[in-house]
């Protein structure tokens, strides 16, 4: 396919990486933006897996707890970012995520949508009230739901950039494990670690980690034979930097999240665990377009 100024753009703005670069990985991918990005990588040209995730469309990111036991977060899409600001849209969110709350079975937006409110309205329906009083095309595009006999925090971040929660395994918390856990949501919200433990990371994150570094490396030159031991270091350490137990604290990076963990149980007398986290960045994996959003969460919607 026909490769585009403006696609061209849009991977240079989100891999750092040369102008010609980007034209030729995304003829190579024959106009897929991800394989592109991945091309890139496997060239050396691009550090695309902290840069592909910038923030793509407008709206907010809601994490409350409702009642000590119940976390929610949910992202609502917005066209514009000044109508993320309106005291409206700002109030259908924090109404949807105590809704969200109070529900017992719901697995995904569809299911959402066709739940009732309190007001005796179904969700899709006060969307819709909700695009017609405010004037901009809205989307419900994700939520996640904590219930927990433990302890929860929730943070959120910028206005609604970020959204965090976090669980521990004690429904008595000291001062100090909840200062820690407030710790841990900064943390997570500043860091984004892709799983809570080593064990945790899902096999094909590494594989395909693997496959990109390998590729890295024969690009730059190294010996096929002794390519295999070099990418077993540089797997030790993506995973050191990218999982939450191993991460350095962000506020302490002489101290590693477990080693905290584990001094602040001893101290506060309490043999609690950090169960799970969740975060939530608002367009985190959304690319945005910058003349036809509303076709695009028309479609995620199917309200048209």
């Amino acid at each position: 396919m026909a490769v585009s100024a403006a696609m061209v753009r849009d991977l240079r703005e989100k891999t750092n990486a040369g102008m010609l670069d980007c034209k030729k990985a995304l003829e190579e991918a024959n106009g897929n933006f991800d394989e592109a990005i991945e091309w890139l990588r496997k060239k050396g040209l691009a550090s695309a897996a902290k840069k592909a995730d910038r923030l793509a469309s407008e709206g907010l990111v809601q994490a409350l707890v409702v009642g000590g036991n119940v976390g929610v977060v949910v992202e609502v899409n917005s066209e514009t970012d000044f109508v993320a600001r309106n005291e409206d849209f700002k109030g259908f969110v924090k109404e949807l995520a105590e809704h969200i709350a109070s529900q017992n079975s719901l697995n995904d937006v569809p299911q959402l949508l066709g739940s009732t409110l309190k007001s005796g309205l179904k969700v899709e329906d006060r969307l819709k009230t909700a695009i017609a009083k405010i004037g901009e095309n809205l989307v419900i595009r994700r939520f996640s739901q904590i219930k927990t006999s433990g302890y929860l925090h929730s943070y959120l971040h910028g206005e609604g950039k970020i959204g965090v929660l976090a669980e521990l395994s004690t429904n008595a918390p000291s001062d100090l494990a909840k200062t820690f856990a407030n710790d841990i949501c900064l943390h997570v919200a500043a860091m984004n670690p892709i799983a809570l433990s080593i064990e945790e990371v899902p096999a094909e994150i590494v594989s395909k980690e693997k496959e990109i570094l390998k590729a890295k490396n024969l690009e730059q030159g190294k010996k096929a034979e002794i390519v295999d031991k070099i990418v077993d270091g540089q797997i030790r350490k993506f995973l050191a930097e990218s999982v939450l137990m191993e991460q350095a604290f962000v506020k302490n990076p002489d101290q590693r999240i477990k080693e905290y963990l584990a001094e602040t149980a001893k101290k506060s007398g309490q043999d609690f665990k950090l169960n799970r986290f969740v975060r939530f960045e608002l367009g985190e994996g959304l690319q945005k377009k910058t003349n036809n959003f509303a076709e695009e969460v028309a479609a995620q919607t199917r309200l048209t």
